[in-house]
């Protein structure tokens, strides 16, 4: 049996130097806000008596937003502009619906052109 320090790991990051790995950084504060979405969205799913556990998110999107504007003040009585990059954030979920088997269609219609419907009707109107 081996400890878990003899196991080869295959992430890049295991790969680098101790150091460097005490170094990196993970996007604690984007997941803490897709985390507290997803919650808000089992809260949305619950008030409308949709179930959890059939619940299927079928569409995220992220959009950019219009930058928030804040001013920094410099030396001298300078003024920079100070501006955070906001983002609009889309996710819908929808319950999971049974697979309903498909009726058997024997019927099949060709398909008319334009002119071929055009006729048709003059020639049910004559």
């Amino acid at each position: 049996m081996c400890s878990i320090h003899q196991i080869q790991w295959r992430c890049w990051q295991n790969k680098l130097s101790q150091r460097i790995r005490q170094i990196l950084r993970w996007p604690e504060k984007s997941v803490r806000i897709v985390l507290s979405l997803l919650q808000n969205l089992a809260a949305n799913a619950q008030v409308k008596n949709l179930s959890n556990e059939k619940l299927i998110i079928n569409h995220v999107q992220v959009n950019r937003a219009q930058k928030g504007r804040r001013r920094t003040y410099r030396a001298h009585g300078r003024i920079n502009p100070f501006l955070s990059s906001n983002a609009h954030v889309e996710i819908w979920a929808a319950e999971k619906d049974e697979n309903v088997k498909k009726e058997a269609n024997n019927k099949v219609v060709a398909r008319q052109s334009r002119k071929q419907v055009a006729k048709n009707r003059l020639a049910i109107g004559a």
